[in-house]
């Protein structure tokens, strides 16, 4: 997938098979969510053609034990599967799709905001959408005749709010769509929620609502990230204080060196965030004002600003 960003486009420079090994070994959060659901995914489907061998089936177990039950009596006796069910999957299909999308725009996402965020929205992401589903089924009467047997897997919530946060923090963001050309992820996101709400009909009408809530969630929490408010450091030391010290290495960064003007201290990751926020909307600007008037009405101050970022992007 080529890649349209803030306009400017660029080529890969180099063939994908490579770069799918560069990007694996880069062990980043992104990867190590590939990984886990990828693992999962072939230990359950190993354990299928173990059993199948012997006649014995009980994959449909195993599955109800680590997918998340709609019935709120199931759940109090399952609560793991809360967490559990956004990193399971069976079908080659559903995780095939689930891993690609959440591989394109994951690294769109780190390409602005932290391993630590993507982490957040992720499993939080997962979270609403397990939650939107549970009272979806309890509440709506369509429901009243299949929640006791309902179940939700996949990574699909958490994958959707990620589309939808980094859509929501970067929607002039463009990507090359094959028959569509440049897209702006704006509207593949309003595109997907849309089609999530048509079908909500549908025979999998659990799944298109966990799709929602984990679109609010991703929302909300860029919504938050853009007042100032960085939800993501709820959870830093507290819930998931042994996830951060095994995901999360020490390691230098350009930012954690840089002080202020005015102050001795260094940047805090959420100033540099904010920083970084305000710097894309004046390129977002910019950018505007080059497709209404071209890249002559550009004052001296502008071209050079969009000339570092260009060669910032390309490096």
């Amino acid at each position: 997938m080529n890649n349209y960003n803030n306009g400017n486009f660029y080529t890969p420079r180099q063939n994908p098979l490579d770069g799918l090994k560069s990007f694996f070994k880069s062990n980043n959060m992104l990867v190590k969510l590939i990984i886990i659901n990828v693992a999962v995914w072939l230990i359950i489907r190993f354990i299928d053609v173990m059993f199948d061998l012997f006649n014995t089936h009980i994959t449909e177990d195993l599955l109800s034990w680590l997918a998340v039950p709609a019935s709120m009596g199931k759940l109090i006796t399952r609560p793991w599967t809360l967490v559990t069910y956004m990193f399971l999957h069976f079908d080659f299909l559903h995780i095939l799709f689930n891993m690609l999308w959440l591989y394109w725009f994951g690294r769109i996402f780190l390409e602005y905001l932290s391993e630590r965020q993507l982490l957040s929205i992720y499993l939080f992401g997962g979270l609403a959408g397990a939650l939107f589903y549970i009272l979806s089924f309890n509440i709506f009467p369509k429901f009243q005749d299949a929640y006791l047997m309902s179940m939700a897997l996949g990574a699909s919530a958490s994958v959707v709010a990620i589309v939808v946060a980094i859509s929501y923090y970067v929607p002039n963001y463009r990507i090359h769509l094959l028959f569509f050309g440049p897209v702006k992820i704006i509207y593949i996101a309003l595109f997907s929620i849309g089609l999530d709400i048509l079908m909500i009909k549908s025979s999998n009408s659990g799944g298109h609502l966990a799709h929602l809530g984990g679109a609010m969630w991703g929302f909300f929490y860029i919504y938050m990230l853009k007042k100032g408010s960085d939800l993501s450091y709820w959870v830093k030391g507290i819930s998931f204080k042994r996830f951060n010290a095994y995901f999360f290495r020490p390691k230098k960064t350009k930012f954690r060196n840089v002080y202020t003007n005015n102050s001795s201290r260094p940047k805090t990751d959420e100033d540099y965030n904010l920083e970084k926020m305000k710097r894309q909307e004046r390129i977002d600007e910019i950018l505007d004002k080059i497709s209404k008037s071209g890249y002559e009405s550009l004052s001296k101050e502008e071209k050079e600003l969009l000339f570092k970022t260009s060669n910032k992007k390309s490096n």
